[in-house]
């Protein structure tokens, strides 16, 4: 039994460390492609939240409203995929997920079904924005921090 136990952490040990070394590559890559996929959706015009977009962001043209916001996020998903300027990246990233709850704001009628309790179809599709937002700053929080990767002195200890 015992040798079995120890198989059995032996295994634990290995595929812990292959997910903490390769989940966050995974989830990076994997809102890398929704995000070019929704990107691309809405600057072909085929989205299925193109009135929401448009009836949320008031203060653009209706057509910009989707196509700016579909490339924004084509953008995004390009960035997170190549991991190019990831810190600009992410903080695009986060701002335009902050910017989807702006329907709870601007167009609470398409949210709910009479009470707060009961969401819409699109308000789930915007709540599901949680879990977005959780995976990129995950992914966020797995960047190497500037003081490693610069030359630039690092604080020291106050005593």
């Amino acid at each position: 039994m015992r040798e079995l136990l120890e198989k059995i952490v032996a295994f634990d040990r290995v595929f812990i460390d292959l997910l903490r070394r390769y989940s966050p590559i995974a989830l990076r890559l994997a809102l890398g492609i929704v995000f070019v996929w929704f990107g691309a959706l809405k600057v072909a015009g085929v989205s299925p939240v193109n009135e929401l977009v448009q009836s949320t962001v008031w203060w653009l043209p209706p057509g910009a409203s989707v196509l700016v916001l579909g490339v924004v996020e084509i953008a995004i998903g390009i960035g997170l995929i190549f991991r190019l300027v990831p810190r600009l990246i992410l903080l695009l990233f986060t701002l335009q997920m902050l910017g989807t709850f702006l329907a709870f704001f601007v167009v609470p009628g398409q949210m709910f079904e009479g009470n707060l309790l009961r969401l819409t179809v699109l308000g789930e599709f915007v709540v599901k924005n949680l879990v977005l937002l959780a995976a990129g700053l995950s992914v966020a929080a797995s960047l190497p921090k500037l003081e490693e990767i610069t030359e630039l002195p690092r604080p020291r200890p106050q005593s």
